[in-house]
């Protein structure tokens, strides 16, 4: 790739069972100048030869293919990333199609901003804890009638609206100044307000804690705070925390006077 065309999303499949399917989405890539496939926990391990038969000789997105254990991991150096599903979901997130999605992807990318697409397994699809780590959902839109979707058909689709969004010029959608956060930093956020928030009884009642977080990180994600908004919202989430212990010292130290 030249060092001054935009660099293209990573493709994450995500609990994959068919590894035809991996080769199908590696050819498909390669047809659209995509090379990074990032594999979550694929039903059968990696790597199996049945892929590299599928993929009819664009064996360089299978060798480079990256193994991870879960969504969190396969996007921790990504800034923006969009997850592709058919079912609704009770987060806020941005709907957009395939089309849409590549113009902001592409734009985004023009400035130096990492991205990635991640694509649910053949059964059931992403997990809404997974599309809560996105900042928006890309939905093809097909007929009702029949909805099912072959995974690499929807990689094909993402991907060709890429190779044409490039084409297409899409103008720059980001100011110049710093890019999103890496998905490691806001997973670090996450978890910094989430372990506070308990330690406060936010999350009350304690079987709704799941859909708590989701809907947290969901609303956080779709600020698309820049690294040093990360870094200043941990300290206001630290400083917070200190001032509530100052408070609770104080109380209790009262109340060792009056006894």
């Amino acid at each position: 790739m030249d060092a001054s065309e935009p660099r293209p999303p990573a493709i994450i499949l995500v609990a994959t069972q068919l590894p035809e399917n991996i080769g199908a989405a590696a050819r498909i890539m390669a047809n659209f100048g995509l090379s990074d496939l990032r594999l979550v926990s694929p039903r059968d391990g990696w790597p199996q030869e049945r892929a590299w038969a599928m993929a009819s000789g664009a064996e360089w997105p299978l060798n480079a293919a990256r193994v991870c254990t879960s969504v969190a991991e396969a996007i921790d150096d990504l800034q923006v990333v969009f997850a592709t599903t058919a079912r609704p979901r009770e987060l806020a997130l941005p709907i957009l199609t395939p089309r849409e999605a590549a113009g902001e992807l592409a734009t985004a990318a023009a400035t130096g901003v990492r991205t990635g697409i991640v694509f649910g397994g053949e059964r059931a699809g992403l997990e809404t804890a997974d599309v809560a780590l996105c900042q928006a959902v890309v939905t093809i839109p097909i007929d009702a009638r029949f909805k099912s979707l072959n995974l690499a058909q929807a990689v094909a689709i993402n991907a060709y609206e890429w190779k044409m969004a490039q084409d297409a010029s899409a103008p720059a959608a980001f100011l110049d100044g710093p890019g999103p956060a890496s998905g490691e930093a806001m997973l670090g956020l996450y978890g910094h307000l989430e372990r506070e928030l308990q330690t406060a009884g936010f999350f009350h009642p304690p079987e709704k804690t799941p859909n708590m977080v989701q809907n947290l990180r969901s609303a956080l994600a779709k600020a698309r705070f820049t690294d040093q908004e990360v870094r200043t919202l941990r300290g206001v989430i630290t400083a917070l925390s200190r001032g509530r212990g100052r408070v609770l010292e104080k109380i209790a130290r009262k109340a060792g006077e009056a006894e």
